[in-house]
């Protein structure tokens, strides 16, 4: 969810009292507490459950219902949260969804969620907008890291789990982005053609996992879905989410992403969101919802939306605030925040979830005993990168930099030298490059939005330039000439550096945004030249070379709102990287990024540590991993490619971006690693990789066909010297019955497991029936594929080296598979 306003609060505007009547409950259903209930309500109070509101006092009621206190309904109060409730800051800031995905293991997953939902409940919330649950489909897309997987059996068992852990909190779970919605670049624009086939097996399954799992409510997303708005797609919102997949929720709007009053009869029960584009101070006038505030009781009143249809969207609310037992005389108290407990999770699902790449001449872990002299390189290794940014952007109670936890492994003995590497904040933009001059400080009072600065950049010399804001107290952005624009604000960070080719000569710049209600937004202007850069890299390159270990932290900024310009580490980290490597070879790079990127320089790296962005013990758990404290347990939970055109999107437009407003999913269900493997296509790293600090090997497979599903079993072994975690990860081979497209494997279970030094063990992987099926669009559902399939096994797409032929027909009735 990204707000468009600058002060998305305010108070409901009260209304006359008009009872028009409900409908009764349906015949052959007994009448409930919440068919009662609804049927008590005004029109007006039915309303005020179909839009949300906002308040401009109290920021832990930012997006709220305001309930209908004479019949008992309590105030209803909602959070962003994919990575952590963002009402309340600082809060606990949990690694990245996508590295919560790479750990495989769902048991985390459910202590995510419950670290998740205590901290909502503590905080005084009832609703929490996660989890994410869209195909990574798109390598640049700029909330990669607020999701899970382009696997949907990966993204649905992780957002089950996920689920059921946060609503065993009192915490009521929203879904989101249904569906379709893979891009950031014109994501409120964008019409995405996709055929049904590929929609029910790429998209639909990871909704179907957190719906069958209970989740309270689903989020419908910006794009439009072949021609029909997602928010008033009746397609996607009866017949697949209420029918086919018996969704008994509410469905809410994505901000802003509500397009018509008549959406609440294709299924759209709530609207979030205001129509406004400036600052509402306190106390002051604020719009109700757009389409399902004044229009839509005008749309009742007139007939035009039958009472019962919106009876149904209060229903729906409603029941789900008796479910959670929000209605009950005696509520359940809510917890006291667990922040030691949280953090001993955070660190936890960090380690579990960091995939090691690289690992040559077994050079990770390293020996505090041995290892006296290192130089730790890279901004976030001093200012740690904790999460992504946009709505999801989580101030943490504490963050540890990496430099401190690594200096304090290797003991006061230890020389442990630093250096920036990537400068992103440098120096004030001089008088001479602007016109007008600028003066850092406040620009704009409280409550108040429009331009802040209007005026021309000057500039020497063509190169990669750094354009960096500090802001406090408000939200905007930054446009130079006709480019995209830049995002800046608390929301985006505490500092926003972005690297933008100029030429030489005069560039103009616009910077507008809004103030906060109750303090004043500042603003820090500031600029790194590319000789500021270069001296950087210099002084980095001299810290290398004098060290024996060189440690570089690299990073990017995954983003709402945008998509990466490209795979490439954003500025010039590529060039520092390659320069280190040069003067120092036993080189590790740990990478603090929210999706797959290209790597020039792998093949001179010792060593390289995917820690994702890991939350507010990422430091802690960075460091035990580097000196075997930890062993990373991760797995990609998507493909690296090679190059930005070496992807399922790359090499075709009309795929990613889209032309003329229209995305077409022409790859079909060739997504992710099931395109490398159809095209031949070699990636840099597959889905399902990781490296251990041990070894393991597979034996011995069996597969018995059962009556949902297959039973794959596997001994595995731990081949090395220390105890650590493998994937075990089965396949699924093509049916020889079909003739239409079909993956030349496609995952169909796993289980994570730990061994000690020498053990083996027996694993049993149970692949569900839906595995063997695939949807039949003639038949408008699921049938089962049969024949003879091949059954893989190993620990990555790339790496099976286990198959056995089985028999997948159905047994026959009363007989024994």
């Amino acid at each position: 969810m990204k707000r468009r306003i600058w002060v998305p609060s305010v108070f409901l505007t009260v209304l006359a009292l008009l009872n028009l009547g409900s409908a009764p409950a349906a015949p052959g259903r007994a009448e409930s507490r919440t068919d009662r209930l609804v049927a008590q309500m005004t029109l007006d109070e039915k309303l005020s459950f179909v839009h949300w509101d906002y308040s401009t006092t109290d920021p832990t009621a930012l997006v709220y219902l305001p309930g209908v206190p004479r019949l008992g309904i309590p105030q209803v109060r909602a959070t962003d949260g994919p990575a952590g409730a963002t009402i309340h800051r600082p809060s606990i800031a949990m690694p990245a969804p996508v590295s919560l995905a790479s750990s495989f293991d769902d048991g985390l997953a459910k202590q995510y969620g419950q670290v998740l939902g205590r901290e909502g409940r503590a905080f005084g919330v009832d609703v929490i907008y996660a989890p994410m649950v869209n195909s990574i489909r798109v390598p640049q897309a700029g909330r990669n890291f607020e999701t899970f997987s382009e696997d949907p059996l990966l993204t649905g068992r992780t957002a089950a789990a996920e689920v059921k852990g946060i609503q065993s909190q009192g915490l009521m779970a929203t879904v989101k982005h249904y569906a379709a919605n893979t891009q950031e670049n014109n994501r409120m624009g964008v019409d995405v053609k996709v055929d049904e086939r590929t929609l029910q097996e790429t998209e639909i399954p990871g909704f179907e996992a957190a719906v069958k799992a209970g989740a309270a409510s689903v989020m419908c997303a910006y794009p439009k879905v072949n021609g029909e708005a997602a928010c008033g797609n009746g397609h996607l919102l009866n017949d697949i989410l209420r029918e086919q997949l018996d969704f008994k929720g509410w469905v809410t709007s994505d901000w802003m992403a509500t397009q018509s009053t008549d959406a609440i009869t294709k299924g759209l029960d709530q609207e979030l969101g205001i129509d406004s584009t400036v600052a509402i101070p306190p106390g002051g006038e604020v719009p109700g919802g757009k389409y399902f505030g004044d229009t839509l009781k005008k749309a009742v009143t007139d007939g035009t939306v039958p009472m019962a249809v919106l009876d149904r969207a209060v229903s729906r609310i409603v029941g789900q605030m008796e479910r959670f037992g929000l209605l009950d005389e005696n509520p359940a108290p809510r917890p006291e925040r667990d922040v030691a407990g949280g953090t001993k999770v955070a660190e936890k699902i960090a380690e579990s979830g960091a995939v090691l790449l690289r690992n040559e001449d077994r050079t990770l872990p390293l020996d505090p005993a041995t290892t006296d002299d290192v130089a730790v390189i890279g901004p976030s290794a001093k200012d740690p990168k904790v999460t992504g940014l946009g709505s999801s952007y989580i101030v943490p109670d504490v963050a540890t930099p990496p430099l401190e936890t690594i200096t304090k492994k290797l003991g006061a003995d230890a020389n442990v030298s630093y250096a920036e590497g990537e400068t992103l904040e440098g120096e004030p933009i001089p008088a001479s490059a602007l016109e007008p001059d600028f003066t850092a400080g406040k620009v704009l009072d409280p409550a108040q939005s429009g331009v802040i600065y209007d005026g021309k950049l000057t500039v020497e010399k063509d190169g990669l330039y750094r354009i960096a804001a500090r802001v406090t107290g408000g939200n905007g952005a930054i446009q130079i000439d006709d480019g995209a624009p830049i995002s800046i604000g608390e929301v985006f960070g505490k500092l926003t550096s972005v690297p933008l080719k100029l030429t030489a000569g005069t560039h103009t710049v616009k910077v507008s945004g809004g103030a906060v209600v109750g303090k004043p937004m500042t603003l820090d202007l500031r600029w790194v030249t590319p000789a500021k850069a270069q001296d950087a890299i210099d002084q980095a390159v001299a810290t290398a070379r004098k060290a024996s270990t060189a440690v570089v932290f690299a990073y990017d900024d995954g983003a709402e709102g945008s998509d990466r310009a490209s795979l490439s580490l954003p500025g010039r980290q590529d060039e520092l990287i390659e320069a280190v490597t040069a003067v120092n070879p036993r080189t590790i790079v740990v990478l603090n990024t929210g999706s797959s990127i290209t790597m020039p320089w792998l093949d001179k790296t010792r060593a390289v540590l995917d820690m994702w962005y890991p939350g507010q013990a990422g430091a802690e758990a960075t460091a035990d991993l580097l000196f075997g404290d930890a062993e990373p347990g991760g797995r990609l939970s998507q493909t690296f490619p090679t190059s930005e055109k070496a992807t399922p999107v790359g090499s075709d437009p009309e795929r990613y971006p889209g032309v003329d407003n229209v995305v077409k999913q022409t790859e079909g269900i060739y997504t992710g690693y099931r395109w490398y493997d159809h095209e031949g296509v070699k990636p840099l790293f597959p889905f399902g990789h990781g490296l251990s600090y041990t070894s393991f090997a597979y034996e011995k497979q069996t597969v018995k066909r059962t009556a949902d599903g297959l039973d794959v079993e596997v001994t595995v072994r731990n081949t090395g010297k220390r105890t650590g975690s493998d994937v075990v990860q089965v396949y699924l081979g093509p049916s020889p019955k079909l003739s239409i497209d079909q993956a030349d494997k496609a995952l169909a279970g796993y289980e994570k497991v730990e061994l000690k030094a020498g053990e083996s063990r027996r694993v049993r992987i149970h692949v569900a029936e839906r595995a063997l099926q695939y949807w039949d669009t003639s038949a408008d559902g699921w049938k089962l594929a049969g024949g003879e399939r091949r059954v893989l096994v190993g620990s990555s797409s790339d790496d099976v080296p286990l198959g056995v032929n089985v028999q997948t027909d159905r047994p026959a009735e009363g007989k024994r598979p």
